[in-house]
């Protein structure tokens, strides 16, 4: 989440300026962290309705109230022009993503133990606060029963830009903004060369990542024919800004590269000055960065700006001063302390690391690409060399395992954190994925009715 008011004035006299900025993020391992953040859709007890920023008349449930119970527990409010919009927290924040799908940004925490416990406390709160307003919130990939028209908007400025902008480069760009949920794991690198080791291992697995994690079969009251439409609506949502770039996977990939991406190939969507948002949407930064934007005329591009434009790009695996992993549905608490415990088992141990890089050694971007391409409909069961994609998950995994295994960080029973990736190993030894779990529900215990999914969901 951006927080504007907070931004870094000085303004921008090179390339070379910008890489630096992303490279200041790196980090010593063992000041290594885990940020994880999940999303979920609120829905109304009464008529399972998403829950709009005011309540209608005659009801309780809505979103600012919401806010405003959390706030009167615990946090500071985020506004905009004089509107919660969030919470900042001690460490971390709650924010809102377009539709009022409530979002925690985890703090920057050491242990995936310390990870369980804050979303326990987290649920706990929203439980808490939900309950006396007729209101709760279920994480699934893609809102199983509500239209694009039924969904609410949020008081944000700069939600209204890509309102009017995702149309023009995308036919399912609404539907993402309004009807997904996801989680993400952030985490640290070390140097540019240990960026890249990651940034690689991440973007050639994140289709195996929504194979796994899977939990999006339901549009408008029926299956979709997907497992995972959560992850087909990106495939057309805004492809210069999302996807598996090519350029990221190319040999000697660095942060100059792509700071110079990131000014030359994403469009803009805007620019904040004296608390408001300024719609440049399809303009190019390095246009800003060079006075040749008309509606910006006067303004000088600064390192704040930069930071803001980074959180517009949504590839697979973002690069900011840190690494977010963002190829997961939302899920189960279970399955979101899952997500997290992949991504560190994979990239926080140096030989789990290596053995990864050596895994994916020969794959190539457009076999990423196909995969991408093929898991929303068929998860582990899409083709992978002459096998499926199980066949992959299994020797991920077993390397995940091991690096958790190797950090070995215990809770107050002496357990490490490999024992989070049980759920992991049940789909891939078999068992069903979160999706083909509530499309079983459908055809043998709801009579059709999609929206009981809500109470069986609910955190």
């Amino acid at each position: 989440m951006s927080n504007p008011g907070d931004a870094d004035v000085t303004p921008i006299t090179s390339v070379r300026q910008l890489a630096e900025y992303i490279a200041a993020g790196c980090k010593p391992p063992d000041a290594w962290r885990i940020g994880t953040e999940h999303e979920k859709f609120g829905f109304r007890h009464a008529d399972l309705a998403p829950p709009p920023y005011w309540p209608d008349p005659g009801t309780t449930a809505g979103i600012r109230p919401l806010l405003d119970a959390m706030a009167a527990r615990d946090g500071t409010p985020i506004l905009d022009h004089d509107n919660p919009i969030g919470l900042k927290l001690d460490g971390g924040a709650i924010s809102l993503e377009p539709a009022g799908q409530l979002e925690l940004s985890g703090a920057p925490l050491q242990t995936l133990h310390e990870t369980a416990a804050e979303m326990a406390d987290h649920f706990a709160a929203v439980r808490a606060a939900g309950q006396g307003l007729g209101m709760g919130f279920a994480p699934l990939g893609f809102h199983p029963t509500a239209t694009r028209a039924a969904m609410p908007w949020m008081p944000k400025g700069r939600y209204a830009i890509m309102r009017r902008y995702m149309p023009l480069v995308g036919t399912l760009g609404l539907d993402m903004m309004t009807r997904t949920c996801t989680v993400q794991v952030n985490l640290d690198y070390a140097s540019e060369s240990d960026m890249r080791d990651k940034l690689r291992v991440g973007l050639l697995l994140q289709p195996l990542a929504t194979a796994l994690f899977a939990n999006s079969p339901f549009t408008e009251g029926r299956p979709n024919g997907f497992l995972s439409y959560r992850a087909q609506v990106w495939t057309d949502t805004d492809n210069a800004r999302a996807g598996i770039p090519p350029v990221m996977l190319e040999p000697g990939f660095g942060f100059e590269r792509y700071a110079a991406w990131m000014i030359d190939d994403v469009p803009m969507y805007f620019v904040y000055r004296d608390g408001r948002y300024i719609d440049v949407a399809g303009a190019s930064f390095r246009a800003f960065m060079e006075g040749r934007i008309p509606a910006l005329a006067g303004e000088v591009a600064t390192v704040g700006d930069f930071a803001d434009h980074l959180t517009t790009v949504f590839t697979d695996v973002r690069l900011k001063r840190f690494l977010e992993m963002r190829g997961a549905d939302a899920g189960t608490p279970e399955m979101m302390l899952a997500q997290s415990a992949l991504w560190v088992g994979l990239l926080y141990d140096p030989a789990a690391l290596a053995a990864a890089v050596a895994l994916l050694r020969d794959m190539r971007w457009e076999e990423a690409v196909a995969l991408r391409s093929a898991v929303p409909r068929l998860g582990l069961a899409a083709p992978w060399h002459g096998g499926t994609l199980r066949d992959l998950a299994r020797d991920v995994l077993a390397i995940a395992v091991q690096g958790l295994r190797a950090r070995a960080r215990r809770d107050r029973s002496g357990r490490d954190e490999s024992a989070m990736l049980a759920p992991l190993e049940a789909i891939v030894a078999g068992a069903p994925c979160q999706a083909e779990h509530w499309l079983a529900r459908y055809q043998e215990n709801w009579d059709g009715e999609v929206g009981r999914i809500f109470a069986e969901a609910a955190v």
